[in-house]
């Protein structure tokens, strides 16, 4: 029996690519509804943009699950908090977080 997460919210940092990339698609096929959240930067911490996260999203969408993206820094505390916010707005929850 493969444990499902229909109905459930999973926030999943440094989903853009890698591991978090792969814990997103397996909440997701399992029925969560996923924010990918990634900050998009470079390997030296530089930069940022969405570009990742949504490319995610675009997977999930594809695949018939439902996600968004967000890009904060999870070291903004403002920015985690309007990423909480926004999440609790549109799904009105988060029971999963993946960090």
């Amino acid at each position: 029996m493969t444990m499902r997460f229909d109905g459930q919210v999973a926030i999943v940092t440094g989903a853009g690519g890698g591991l978090g990339r792969e814990h997103a698609l397996a909440l997701a096929a399992r029925g969560a509804k996923v924010v990918i959240n990634d900050l998009g930067g470079a390997r030296d911490g530089s930069g940022g943009s969405a570009t990742a996260a949504e490319a995610v999203v675009a997977e999930i969408e594809a695949a018939g699950g439902e996600a968004m993206a967000n890009a904060a820094s999870v070291t903004d505390a403002a920015a985690v908090q309007a990423m909480v916010d926004q999440v609790v707005a549109k799904w009105g929850r988060i029971d999963i977080l993946v960090n």
